[in-house]
């Protein structure tokens, strides 16, 4: 859908989500056993999903994709016409590349070395460079996402699928990638040498699992979690089992994304070791050490907000309280910006119990603030709900710089710590206070060190060198030349059936 921008604005207050992959490995009904991994990764993307799926009697790959949500796109109807024992699947957010069917992944391609299918987590920040080249040397791309990129790579005449293929592909991109790639005889795992993004190793009955997170195993009966996939790491799945490959040199600085921790990961996942409701929980406790507040009760903004709200009360010795109440069933709404439409984009996600807070000092927990509209409104609807005071703290630091590693933030200039100062903010806001977690106290709150993390949109230092001029359509900027050519009538069918 094409919606403009300010209505976007509107109901998009918060950082969105990047994508979650899933893969089997040898069990006789692996589209619906991805399926289910797909639908405990719903959170980290919502736009489409897909699977993809080999069997033994079959050369071509079978698929299905579709826009919405893993239980929009699949039924059991869809899943019914995916027999094989392998496969591989995705839920998008689009990080790069607009959200349309044609971008929805795993993306698939037919080659002189047969079928590969890939599914990726992240941003490659030389994807437009690559691509220039490769579309010099004759290669065409059905898609306009930076994961294209990695299969032409793969497809390259010097190149043999297999170990080496791989190996060379991922030598020339850059960025941050968790892959899951799926060939006619195995299925490969691949997480980029820095760790941006989380992927990680399970079991059921047999089969071998990767997944995004360890939250997709604990659905799927039997199923185990074995470990994570280390930076640098490709693992290669096949009728002889799990090889581990480290083709690259580790890196003395790794830069996995600390927001997993505050934000995007589920509270029920555990990643690095360490469990995430635990990491959230450990930050409302360092949050209420270094801001500290008289006050009556402590409150979460849900979901993200809770564990923390938990932490800041624990150490804090308020009272936690529930007094927001998040409407479940809730999806993207696409009104006109009116205030009419602003007050209920507010209200019919999040509601107040007047009851809860009349009358009282509040401390309200969140993860952060983005724009400032969402978090203003609801210090204006807890003050007409008769709050005495209304005192604000984020369990991170301010966000002040873009991601180009597989966040959507906003641009640069449209977030509020980049236009107000603190006390600027706290008056924007209408809180009587406003405090914000330091970059200190959220690494503490991990439990590890430092160098483990990219913090680059906290604090402008980016593990992998950036074009601050990238963004999320760049590779769709070509667009613009499709009127000025001519095709061969030779190429002209390859465009269009997607064969490289």
């Amino acid at each position: 859908m094409n919606h403009s921008s300010s209505a976007r604005a509107v109901f998009q207050h918060r950082p969105k989500d990047e994508c979650g992959v899933f893969a089997v490995f040898g069990h006789p009904r692996a589209a619906e056993i991805t399926f289910f991994g797909l639908y405990a990764l719903q959170h980290r993307g919502q736009e489409s999903a897909g699977i993809v799926v080999k069997n033994d009697k079959d050369r071509k790959f079978k698929s299905h994709h579709g826009m919405g949500l893993v239980s929009q796109v699949f039924n059991g109807q869809e899943l019914e016409k995916l027999p094989g024992t392998r496969a591989i699947g995705h839920v998008r957010y689009s990080t790069t590349g607009s959200s349309t069917l044609e971008n929805a992944q795993p993306i698939v391609v037919d080659c002189s070395r047969g079928q590969i299918a890939v599914g990726h987590n992240g941003n490659l920040v030389n994807a437009n460079i690559l691509r220039d080249e490769l579309e010099a040397k004759g290669a065409i791309f059905k898609t306009t996402v930076d994961s294209e990129v990695i299969l032409h790579l793969m497809a390259q005449p010097t190149n043999s699928l297999g170990d080496s293929s791989i190996v060379q592909a991922l030598q020339k991109v850059s960025g941050a990638f968790s892959l899951v790639l799926l060939s006619e005889r195995e299925i490969i795992g691949v997480r980029d040498s820095f760790g941006f993004r989380p992927l990680c190793i399970g079991q059921a009955d047999g089969a071998w699992l990767l997944s995004s997170e360890s939250c997709a195993f604990d659905i799927i009966p039997g199923a185990k979690f074995v470990r994570d996939v280390e930076p640098g790491e490709i693992v290669v799945i096949d009728e002889t089992g799990l090889r581990s490959i480290k083709p690259f040199v580790p890196k003395d600085r790794l830069g996995f994304c600390i927001f997993e921790y505050v934000y995007f990961a589920r509270p029920d996942s555990t990643i690095e070791g360490v469990n995430v409701s635990a990491v959230r929980t450990n930050m409302g406790r360092e949050l209420a050490r270094l801001h500290p507040v008289d006050a009556d009760i402590v409150i979460p903004v849900p979901d993200s907000g809770n564990y923390a709200a938990l932490g800041f009360s624990e150490e804090s010795k308020i009272p936690y309280d529930v007094a927001f109440v998040r409407n479940h069933y809730v999806g993207r709404t696409f009104l006109n910006p009116s205030q009419l439409a602003r007050e209920f984009g507010v209200k019919v996600k999040l509601n107040i119990i007047r009851e809860r807070v009349a009358g009282k000092r509040v401390v309200v927990v969140d993860d952060s603030i983005v724009r400032g509209t969402t978090a203003r409104s609801r210090v204006m609807n807890l003050r007409n709900a008769g709050a005495k005071e209304v005192h604000i703290r984020i369990s991170c630091p301010p966000h002040r710089f873009s991601c180009h590693y597989g966040i959507d933030f906003p641009d640069p200039k449209d977030l509020i710590a980049n236009q107000l100062s603190h006390e600027e903010i706290a008056k924007y806001l209408q809180a009587d206070s406003l405090g914000y977690l330091d970059e200190a106290g959220m690494v503490r709150a991990t439990g590890r060190s430092e160098n483990k993390f990219c913090m680059a949109c906290f604090n402008n230092k980016y593990p992998v060198p950036v074009d601050p001029e990238l963004n999320k359509l760049v590779l769709e900027r070509r667009d613009t030349r499709a009127d000025s050519l001519v095709f061969a009538e030779d190429t002209a069918p390859r465009l269009f059936n997607g064969k490289l």
